[in-house]
C-alpha cells in the first residue's frame, strides 16, 4: 500500500509541476533516489509517465490521457442517458441501469430507481457476469465482451452454454432478457447503446421482481428499451 500511495503522490507532483527530475521527486517523497526511480519505472511501463526530452526528467504519459478519456466517456454517458432513464423508469415502473463492458465483465455506471416501494438494490459500481445478465448478453452479442471459457451457474435457470444464450437471436431481435438467471426472483431486459462509430459501447436495462416484471411483459419492455437506447445513442453521437 505504501508503494501505491507513493506512486499516486508522484502522479500528483507531475500534474502540479510538469517535468521533474528523479532527485526532486525523491526529496519531496522523502525516499531514496533508487526507490523513486523504481516507482517511476513501474509507472513508465504502464504508460502513466514518460521521460521528457530533457534527460533524467519525467512527465505524465499518454496513459493518463487514455484513463481520463475513459472516465470522461463514462461520465458523459451517465449524464446524457439520465433523462431517458428517468422516463423509462416511470413508464415501466422498474429500475433502469446503464452498464458498460470492463475487463470481461459488465459494470453498472448509472441507475434510476423505479417508483415501486420494492425496487431492488443499488447496482452502481458492481460487476456482474456477462452470461447471466441482460446487459451482459447484449454486450456479448455485439462482440463488446468475450464469453469466458466457463460459465458459472448462479441459479437453476442460469444458462451455461453459448448455444443456450442464443446471441444471434439477440442481435436479430435487438434486445436480451434474463429470467431468474442471476438471482431467483429477478428478471431483466436490455438493449444496446451505440457510440459515434456505430459500435455497441453500453447497454440500458430494466430489472425488477419476477412477479411484476413477468416473462410476458419482457417483449413489450424490450421494444421500449430499443427506442430509449436509440435516443441515448443519438445523444452521445451516433447517427444512422
Amino acid at each position: 500500500m505504501q508503494s501505491v500511495d507513493r506512486a499516486i503522490a508522484i502522479l500528483e507532483i507531475l500534474a502540479r509541476d510538469g517535468a521533474t527530475r528523479v532527485t526532486d521527486l525523491a526529496a519531496e517523497l522523502d525516499v531514496h533516489k533508487s526507490t523513486a526511480f523504481r516507482l517511476l519505472a513501474a509507472l513508465e511501463q504502464g504508460g502513466l509517465v514518460e521521460q521528457s526530452g530533457d534527460r533524467g526528467r519525467y512527465r505524465l504519459g499518454f496513459g493518463v490521457v487514455r484513463l481520463a478519456g475513459a472516465a470522461t466517456a463514462q461520465l458523459d454517458l451517465a449524464r446524457e442517458s439520465r433523462p431517458v432513464c428517468l422516463r423509462l423508469a416511470e413508464a415501466v415502473g422498474e429500475t433502469v441501469n446503464i452498464a458498460m463492458p470492463q475487463d470481461g465483465d459488465t459494470v453498472n455506471i448509472s441507475q434510476v430507481r423505479g417508483p415501486a416501494a420494492i425496487s431492488g438494490h443499488n447496482w452502481v459500481g458492481q460487476r456482474t457476469p456477462s452470461h447471466a445478465t441482460s446487459s451482459g448478453k447484449v454486450l456479448l452479442a455485439a462482440g463488446a465482451l468475450r464469453l469466458p471459457p466457463e460459465l458459472e451457474r448462479y441459479t437453476p435457470r442460469t444458462i451455461t452454454s453459448e448455444d443456450g444464450l442464443d446471441l444471434a437471436g439477440i442481435r436479430e431481435r435487438g434486445w436480451a432478457v434474463t429470467v431468474e438467471e442471476l438471482e431467483v426472483g429477478l428478471n431483466a431486459v436490455a438493449a444496446p447503446i451505440r457510440g459515434g462509430d456505430g459500435s455497441v459501447v453500453a447497454a440500458v436495462s430494466v430489472s425488477g421482481p419476477s412477479y411484476r416484471l413477468t416473462p410476458d411483459r419482457l417483449p413489450e419492455v424490450g421494444e421500449l428499451l430499443v427506442e430509449g437506447a436509440g435516443e441515448i445513442s443519438q445523444r452521445i453521437g451516433y447517427y444512422r
